[in-house]
């Protein structure tokens, strides 16, 4: 298998620099300053055993290569992003006939639940991937994975269900590269449990780290909105006990020489000033099932807008005054 990741910041520089290490054949596709720092210098993945510096081939799109029928393709980029890569890469011709739509396996690996919709709109074959890895890409060429003795726990499997050999041959080539890696039939179900946790990033975004007790009372009140409306739309999910027994003590953080983290994935899209948030697609989904099904989610609602309005607006990482968050939490 050759695995070709689309989007090679924090989840598919680490995912990909680890196979690259664990001796896979892997191709990143990355753009602008990105993409000429991998191409002049390789990657450098920072991980608690030291930083290394990869040859990882890397191209700007799709019209730079040419697709085999060994090859898998890993979707790793924010949702807001996934449609115009789709669109570019499920008509390019696969070697011995047909097009990547039709015959490759696509994975999402990715926060959200809505990118596998995106994808089966496109592609045959489609499996969607629960991350639990904490990594960070704030620099050009660099990532880093503080997660020891493993990097992350990654569950995958078939969309919208099942399993197959695909998976279970994925999920080996995980393991084998310092993950935890798990093929499964429910793995929705998974993400919808990471759903509930990413309701925070927002809030780390606009707000910085969620500790003391108002920004505490804030993440129980995101989680509680988020657990009443998939209450209400019948959607199940593994609890809380069983998704810390599947991780363990599997991924601890450590301090990284040179390479501190200071938050998750919507933290980083504002310190890189990217212009956009995923927060449409994180608490955003919360909002839309809440209409759907009669649920209020006035504070996932709050600070959807909000996150949009930081990345538009350039406003810096963790600068909501207390007074506002304070203020916020007495939405009706």
């Amino acid at each position: 298998m050759r695995y070709i990741f689309l989007g090679a910041g924090a989840v598919g520089g680490t995912i990909g620099g680890r196979l690259h290490l664990g001796g896979h054949d892997v191709l990143l596709v990355a753009r602008g300053p990105h993409l000429a720092a991998l191409r002049a210098d390789g990657l450098r993945l920072t991980v608690p055993d030291g930083a290394h510096r990869l040859p990882v081939p890397a191209v700007g799109g799709p019209e730079e290569v040419e697709l085999t029928p060994d090859d898998v393709l890993v979707l790793a980029v924010k949702t807001q992003h996934s449609a115009a890569l789709l669109d570019a890469w499920a008509p390019r011709p696969v070697a011995g006939g047909g097009t990547a739509g039709e015959r490759l396996p696509l994975v999402c690996a990715q926060n959200g639940v809505e990118n596998e919709r995106l994808a089966l709109r496109r592609f045959a074959r489609v499996y969607g991937m629960c991350v639990w890895l904490p990594c960070t890409h704030l620099e050009p060429g660099a990532v880093s994975a503080a997660g020891s003795p493993r990097s992350g726990v990654l569950h995958l499997g078939r969309y919208p269900h099942g399993t197959d050999g695909t998976a279970a041959r994925i999920a080996a080539d995980l393991d084998d590269s310092h993950f935890d890696g798990y093929a499964v039939a429910d793995v929705t179900a998974w993400k919808y449990a990471k759903l509930l946790s990413n309701l925070g990033n927002a809030l780390e975004a606009v707000a910085g780290p969620i500790d003391g007790e108002l920004r505490m009372r804030a993440w129980r009140a995101l989680r509680a909105e988020g657990e009443a409306v998939l209450a209400a739309a019948g959607i199940a999910y593994p609890s809380e006990e069983e998704q810390r027994a599947r991780r363990g003590d599997r991924v601890t953080l450590v301090p990284l020489e040179g390479a501190g983290r200071g938050g998750g994935s919507s933290w980083q899209s504002l310190v890189r000033g990217t212009g956009d948030i995923e927060a449409d697609y994180l608490n955003g989904e919360v909002v839309l099932l809440g209409r759907l099904h009669g649920v209020p989610t006035p504070l996932n609602a709050a600070f959807q807008r909000l996150a949009a309005a930081f990345a538009r607006e350039g406003r810096p990482a963790g600068s909501l005054p207390d007074a506002e968050l304070a203020a916020l939490l007495d939405l009706p």
